[in-house]
């Protein structure tokens, strides 16, 4: 099993996994309605798949569960003392992660207990490169699967005990860079969410500053048909103040009305959205389409959200492009900056997903747009707040490029340095990293 590796490179060994742990087992799962099996505290942590899904580092401190002694004396499950690596065998296969304190497991993850004869942080590395390989032993059922025997008899490569140490050291590195940028990304995805609430309902006065809270200044607010806003503000229907449009999709049994010069936003774009900027689409039709249909171009600028599939899902496109009759399109007036449209939506969208839920379909009716209102500041106003919440987005930017950068350089640097193509102690000459003892 894994047995492609070929010839080992040189001081290097291939084993199998069930010759480097002390044991490996898999636990079981105790009733789930038995009350006496579960605690909210002070029980032993209880993981599964999701649990190691869930964990942000190598390592797995917490679990979604807690067993009592109760459960463990009536079931299969069993403790697994801290340092135990746990790989999933079941639905996420191959997942894998060490344990940060004593826990359980179900009957769904392999357990790898210490003592190793390797270095175990390497073979964290090693296993969780090796998880593509883990599919094609999957069992032909509903739900994707491995069993204990095939974990047991895979393989991996296993370079000198120094060196194990020494590219652990180095992926352990980039590993703490990556966790430490997403724990940023995540940080500052919340600052947007708090100023797209702060922002949009309470604005900036004319200090450059946000308004208090109405409870602390209610001579700032005033009574509308969205609520209180503030004084300063207006609440036109957003018809009043942007042209609505839509499109359409033009015969698909047509080729010439397809993969033409004409960008159109569609639901195959969906993982695109929510970014600002909508700058090319999958998928195109020609102006032949656009002539024999009722697909519109709209102008750069225009501002587009998804109503059906993806409901809330909102951009500004950067240059001419219609859209499918799945969105809705508003080309701003000069009292209405596209951006700041732009932010109202998202802030809007938990509320569109609430609309849709209640439906029989779901989707968004024209009828709904048609009533929609939007709080609207002075045009400066709205720039100023626009101007502040893009300038987190390019934060965010900025940290998931550096993220994007990290993860490209670790995949590179484990396809190198876990198959011994290159070898650790030359490029830790070169980068003068010092490793530990």
């Amino acid at each position: 099993m894994f047995d492609e590796f070929g010839n080992a490179p040189e001081g290097w060994e291939i084993r199998q996994l069930d010759e480097l742990a002390e044991s490996m087992t898999s636990g079981g799962t105790p009733k789930s309605r038995c009350s006496r099996y579960y605690t909210s505290a002070g029980g032993l942590p209880f993981a599964k798949t999701e649990d190691l899904s869930r964990a942000s580092s190598k390592h797995i401190e917490s679990c979604e569960l807690q067993i009592t002694e109760a459960a463990l004396k009536d079931s299969a499950a069993k403790p697994y003392p801290e340092g135990t690596i746990l790989v999933s065998m079941y639905g996420t296969i191959g997942l894998t992660k060490i344990t940060a304190r004593e826990m359980a497991a179900n009957q769904a993850l392999c357990a790898l207990l210490a003592p190793f004869s390797c270095n175990a942080d390497f073979l964290y590395h090693q296993l969780d490169f090796i998880r593509p390989k883990w599919s094609q032993f999957s069992g032909q059922t509903t739900q994707a699967n491995i069993s204990g025997s095939i974990v047991r008899k895979a393989k991996v490569l296993l370079p000198p005990r120094n060196e194990q140490s020494s590219i652990a050291f180095i992926l352990d590195t980039l590993d703490t860079q990556i966790q430490k940028t997403e724990a940023l990304i995540a940080k500052l995805e919340k600052v947007k969410e708090g100023l797209l609430h702060d922002l949009l309902t309470r604005g900036i006065d004319e200090h450059g500053q946000l308004r208090p809270r109405p409870e602390q200044a209610p001579e700032l607010y005033k009574e509308s048909p969205l609520g209180l806003i503030p004084r300063e503000w207006s609440s036109p229907l957003l018809d009043e103040v942007a042209i609505r449009g839509s499109g359409h999709t033009p015969s698909r049994s047509n080729p010439a009305f397809w993969d033409g010069g004409v960008s159109w936003v569609s639901l195959s774009d969906s993982k695109s959205l929510d970014n600002v900027w909508i700058e090319k689409t999958e998928k195109t039709i020609s102006e032949l389409g656009v002539a024999n249909s009722s697909a519109v171009i709209h102008p750069a600028g225009t501002v587009v959200l998804s109503r059906d599939a993806g409901i809330g899902k909102s951009g500004i496109t950067k240059s001419e492009m219609a859209v499918s009759q799945h969105f809705m399109a508003w080309r701003c007036g000069k009292d209405l900056d596209n951006l700041f449209l732009y932010y109202w939506l998202q802030w809007m969208k938990p509320r569109f997903e609430a609309i849709a839920l209640g439906s029989t379909i779901q989707t968004i009716g024209l009828r709904y747009f048609e009533r929609l209102r939007i709080p609207t500041p002075s045009f400066s106003e709205q720039k100023a707040i626009s101007s502040i919440l893009l300038g987190i987005n390019e934060r965010i930017w900025k940290e998931k490029a550096t993220r994007a950068k990290a993860l490209s350089e670790k995949s590179g640097l484990m396809d190198d340095l876990l198959t011994g193509r290159v070898r650790v102690t030359p490029l830790l000459d070169q980068a003068q990293i010092t490793t530990p003892a």
